[in-house]
């Protein structure tokens, strides 16, 4: 499969799958009959925001099985009153501090011996204590549930796709812009280089910076998330530089190596091992594969070329409202790849001492393969 370029995002079709806030709270009323569970209360804000649009610092949602579903219920605390109008129109919002403990009491008054689903990989044990304290509502049994909403995430849809395809957009713009003005030379600091890279990107239009840039040169390019220093890049360095943007609540991710002059035998072997194994990982990408197969559709030609023990991490994970969601792309990893997710493809080379290489990209895949969404150059640069 051939990893099609797209320098721009695609527009979508009339006919093209969107969900809207509502169609995702319906998709989750359908997966809790499975649960024996007659509502869940959704208090993890990065769930709240996918499945009403609010975006505030306070909030949850309950969300009823099929038989209720006009009575889904967003709650938060009286700073966003006005917030939580705008942005979750379609839903009555409870106004009170105690998010969770408001949604619990209009569950159990709305149903005699209700059973309520949680977040049980989201709530403390002390939230949970709390909540099933002696003020908790008569008739009520809670059901912990896991990975239900980050289940759906999984799926982009178009809106979304187009989000992640413009944080990648950002991220690549940024990056030539820096090349071409000669900001990644000798001389320069890791620390100083990460800085003018995260402003770049603001300044182009990102919401935020996807995660703490990491700008890695010299024998720090082999640790493998290294923070940057004021260590001074120099003649002879790879730089690997990771990094994204936010566009819409949307994240991107990707990873390039750059040599500083005239690359050394060894960095060019490297170099060339995990492009060559970062394309099969691409190429191994289609709905329906096996996650572990794709990472080793990679990580067999680095080990075949004598650099297993050098590549310490799985080959990528899903990346959406969060950096790092499912699916996770690894060698343990279980499951196969869905339709419409967005991943990364990120193998690497650490050589402790003396340097290492790492190439990155988000994708989104599709029934045929996947496309990328970002577009930066994969050939080694010389800079």
């Amino acid at each position: 499969m051939a990893v099609a370029a797209s320098p721009h995002p695609q527009t979508p079709h009339a006919d093209s799958r969107r969900r809207d806030p509502a169609s995702r709270r319906a998709a989750l009323a359908g997966l809790l009959n499975a649960h024996d569970a007659d509502a869940m209360i959704v208090g993890d804000l990065v769930n709240v925001r996918y499945l009403s649009g609010f975006t505030g610092s306070n909030g949850a949602v309950l969300v009823w099985a099929d038989t209720d579903r006009g009575h889904d219920r967003i709650a938060t605390d009286g700073r966003y009153t006005s917030q939580v109008a705008a942005q979750a129109p379609d839903l009555e919002a409870l106004i009170a501090r105690d998010t969770v403990a408001v949604l619990l009491a209009e569950a159990a008054a709305r149903r005699s011996g209700v059973r309520v689903a949680f977040e049980a990989d989201a709530m403390t044990v002390a939230q949970y204590d709390e909540l099933t304290s002696s003020d908790m509502p008569d008739g009520v049994a809670l059901v912990p549930v896991r990975g239900l909403v980050e289940g759906l995430r999984e799926t982009k849809d178009d809106d979304e796709i187009a989000a992640v395809e413009r944080a990648c957009a950002l991220g690549d713009q940024a990056l030539a812009n820096l090349v071409d003005r000669n900001a990644i030379a000798p001389g320069r600091t890791e620390r100083r280089v990460a800085r003018e890279l995260e402003w770049e990107m603001y300044s182009l239009g990102a919401d935020a910076i996807a995660f703490e840039t990491i700008v890695a040169a010299g024998e720090n390019s082999a640790v493998p998330h290294h923070r940057p220093t004021d260590a001074v890049l120099a003649p002879g360095d790879f730089v690997k530089i990771d990094f994204g943007a936010v566009y819409d609540g949307y994240h991107s991710d990707m990873t390039r190596t750059f040599v500083l002059g005239e690359p050394a035998d060894w960095q060019r072997e490297i170099y060339e091992i995990v492009r060559t194994a970062q394309e099969a990982g691409c190429a191994a990408l289609k709905a329906g594969a096996a996650t572990r197969d794709v990472d080793a559709a990679a990580r067999e030609i680095i080990v075949a070329a004598g650099y297993g023990k050098q590549y310490v991490h799985g080959l990528g994970h899903g990346v959406g409202l969060q950096i790092h969601e499912a699916p996770g792309i690894g060698a343990a990893s279980t499951g196969t790849l869905l339709d419409g997710a967005t991943v990364t493809v990120e193998p690497g080379i650490y050589l402790p001492g003396r340097g290492g290489v790492r190439i990155e990209d988000t994708l989104v895949v599709d029934g045929s393969g996947a496309r990328s969404l970002t577009h930066a150059p994969r050939a080694l640069r010389i800079l």
